[in-house]
């Protein structure tokens, strides 16, 4: 049976594109567009479902993201690689495609289980492209009963896609803006985090180590004074004491700046830093391989203290008598990896244990995600632990 539906005429076709522009000025939501467009060229052209494909970012891909019903139960669960499939080639190409009927003797067809295309005989398939855009994406058509789709069916849905596709690129735009701004106030809330975690951890090395030993040390100086001319052997063995306090807080003072910038990247860079540390690990045999590359501050200053971290847990925790410690600038990213030969500890920041170390993953991670990159941990029964972060980097990040 061959359905012959006369196109629409001016009156009609203007209203149709009327009915478009009014849709495509409703909102910035990208579904909610989509969604509406499907069901108005579904009335005006007489034709049973239509699917609005969107081209993902990677632009390599297009995701169903409206869909008449019942088919709006399957937006976003259907995804075509560009060049697959009837739509993915109407994308790759940017030509329209009609199918008036046995669509299965097609090679450009693919069945599509969820879309259930055994149900219809015909279909238009146009790019949603414009000049400013460029494509966007792919609308189908589709009828039960065999129908011709004219040329003019074909310039009316090319005109419709061509409307959409401004809109829908602005509303694509509006939506990772929207995401970017989130990670922006998420990076805002974590580095506010972080320099209040590390202000309270300087005040309390202050109060608890420096300001002690110095209070400490006035009643040895005050003890000293009562004596000096009665007693100066006692005298003397105050001042020693003295000597002593004032040897330990300088050492804790250089600790606490330490604390807020490793003196050490200084004066070596990240890569002698590193092996400062390594140096540094008691009891635990520690194999460098370290590039000599300088990156931006906060990058070497989050990737040490994430090695002093790792190190640390390698002492505590790992039972281990070998590590490894790596640096490396590869394929666009500084990785920095610490391996240990230990008993494979849990991992898991949550899980019951030393709550002490499970901050210190946290940590790590929180370094790792602060200055773009991502921290992996990997670790079982036996097999030891491998800490690696990589950050991402641009050209003009390496110094």
């Amino acid at each position: 049976m061959t359905e012959r539906i006369d196109s629409l005429d001016p009156e009609r076709e203007n209203d149709l594109l009327h009915a478009v522009i009014d849709a495509v000025s409703s909102g910035p939501d990208v579904e909610p567009l989509a969604a509406a467009v499907a069901r108005l060229i579904t009335d005006a052209t007489a034709t049973d479902v239509c699917f609005v494909h969107v081209l993902d970012d990677t632009g390599r891909s297009l995701t169903l993201t409206g869909a008449t019903p019942p088919f709006d139960q399957e937006v976003g669960r259907v995804r075509l690689p560009l060049g697959t499939g009837v739509t993915g080639w109407v994308a790759a190409h940017r030509e329209p495609v009609v199918l008036v009927e046995d669509k299965h003797a097609d090679p450009r067809y693919v069945q599509i289980p969820a879309l259930r295309g055994t149900d219809f005989t015909s279909m238009a398939s146009v790019p949603m492209a414009s000049g400013a855009a460029g494509l966007v994406g792919v609308l189908n058509v589709h009828t039960v009963n065999r129908r011709e789709f004219s040329d003019r069916d074909v310039r009316l849905l090319m005109s419709i896609g061509g409307l959409v596709a401004g809109a829908m690129h602005q509303a694509v735009m509006h939506r990772r803006l929207a995401a970017r701004e989130r990670a922006h106030e998420r990076f805002a809330e974590q580095v506010i985090a972080a320099q209040e975690t590390e202000r309270r951890r300087v005040a309390a090395d202050i109060h608890d180590g420096i300001s002690q030993r110095l209070v400490t040390l006035s009643y040895h100086l005050d003890a000293a004074g009562h004596l000096l001319t009665t007693e100066p052997a006692a005298a003397a063995d105050q001042l020693r004491h003295a000597r002593g306090l004032v040897d330990l807080a300088l050492d804790e003072a250089r600790a606490a700046i330490g604390g807020l910038r490793p003196p050490v990247l200084d004066d070596l860079g990240l890569s002698g830093g590193l092996a400062s540390l390594a140096r540094g690990v008691p009891q635990v045999e520690v194999d460098l391989d370290l590039a000599d590359d300088r990156l931006p501050e906060h990058i070497e200053i989050a990737l040490y203290r994430i090695a002093q971290e790792a190190l640390q847990n390698v002492v505590k925790h790992a039972k281990a008598t070998r590590a490894r410690l790596r640096f490396a600038l590869a394929d666009g990213a500084a990785q920095l990896e610490i391996a240990d030969d230990g008993i494979g500890v849990g991992i898991d920041p949550d899980a019951p244990g030393d709550p002490e170390r499970g901050y210190g993953m946290q940590s790590m991670a929180e370094r790792a995600e602060l200055v773009g990159g991502t921290l992996r941990v990997s670790s079982a029964p036996g097999h030891g632990t491998t800490v690696t972060a990589t950050v991402p980097l641009t050209a003009s990040t390496i110094e």
